[in-house]
């Protein structure tokens, strides 16, 4: 975004002007979710780098007066603090990119002051609105340094921001770590497979039993990734944005982790059906089940052999370290976030 940025607000501000975009990446955000302080401490950073504008992102969903923040904004002091997770999770680069031209093309406008209020004909709304989740102004207080916000809520916006965060945590990563529960799930999966005993009950079973059986194992691999790793959020705090906040991460845990876990699942059901397509005999098959082997049982077998592995699978998580898991399941500012609070609790 920075290397594009100069160009496009130069050609989209038609006013002859240059731009020079500064890159700076830090934690500000770990010590504190207040929109408020935040802000003060960007417009601190600002002064002391001499910038004309400052624009912050986070990577942390931010809450002000029980609603979701997507930004906030100070005309008089060229500032903008971002919520990333509040632009939702699909086609984030792009929205992101609007929104910061939107932002610095408004904030580079005549400077106003606290008494004047956010220049008019610059509602900042385009880079934000969606169908699914309406954007509209939220309210800021007396002695804030911010003098526009805008704001999400209802459950449109809590889906937005929900799947802005999952989509930061990248729950595709948590399969390559989990290395020794997929080993853990893929030797269970290989002995399963060429035992008679799970051949019977696999002929067995319904389609309905099966599926409780993929939810059964899903929900039993997730849960106790979330126990044993100690990803469950709670807040020492007992405001109401403190448990909205705590909700909202839970429930990002909860869908990061779902998200991963079917992966493997799925990538589990394949692992099993070609190990069953190149194992499995039919005269044998058909001596111990007394039934032909058919096309559908390598399907009905690797569905039920996969239940079988994630329960495997789940057992071998505990061999994971509690970091490493973390490390797959969130975010780097996520993280940091979270180191910040076990410092705080200890201290």
């Amino acid at each position: 975004m920075a290397q594009t940025l100069p160009t496009r607000l130069a050609d989209k501000s038609g006013q002859g002007r240059r731009f020079e975009v500064e890159v700076v990446s830090e934690p500000f955000t770990s010590g504190t979710e207040d929109p408020p302080t935040l802000m003060r401490r960007i417009m601190d950073r600002g002064r002391a780098e001499n910038w004309d504008i400052v624009v912050a992102l986070t990577g942390l969903p931010l809450h002000s007066h029980g609603r979701k923040l997507v930004v906030d904004l100070s005309h008089e002091h060229g500032l903008a603090l971002l919520s990333l997770p509040s632009l939702g999770g699909l086609r984030l680069q792009t929205r992101a990119r609007r929104a910061v031209e939107e932002a610095v093309l408004g904030l580079a406008g005549p400077r106003t002051t606290e008494a004047q209020g956010p220049p008019r004909g610059q509602p900042l709304l385009g880079p934000f609105v969606s169908r699914l989740a309406p954007v509209h102004p939220g309210p800021v207080g007396e002695e804030e340094t911010t003098d526009l916000r805008y704001v999400v809520s209802g459950p449109r916006g809590y889906l937005r921001v929900l799947g802005g965060m999952v989509r930061a945590n990248r729950p595709w990563r948590l399969v390559p770590g989990l290395s020794k529960a997929l080993a853990a799930a893929l030797a269970t999966g290989a002995v399963a497979t060429v035992n008679s005993t799970i051949w019977s009950l696999a002929e067995s079973l319904s389609a309905p039993r099966l599926v409780i059986a993929m939810v059964g194992s899903v929900a039993l691999m997730i849960g106790w990734l979330i126990v044993d790793a100690q990803l469950w959020h709670r807040s020492a705090e007992v405001s109401r944005e403190a448990r909205q906040r705590a909700r909202l991460y839970n429930a990002s845990t909860v869908v990061t982790v779902g998200i991963g876990v079917l992966v493997c699942y799925g990538g589990l059901i394949v692992v099993n059906m070609v190990w069953a397509l190149f194992i499995l005999n039919d005269r044998v098959f058909a001596s111990m089940t007394r039934t032909p082997l058919h096309a559908t049982d390598y399907w009905t077998l690797s569905w039920f052999v996969a239940s079988v592995a994630t329960v495997g699978g789940a057992l071998g998580s505990g061999l994971e370290s509690d970091e490493a898991i973390r490390a797959a399941a969130y975010s780097k500012r996520e993280q940091e976030r979270r180191h910040m609070l076990q410092d705080d609790d200890g201290d």
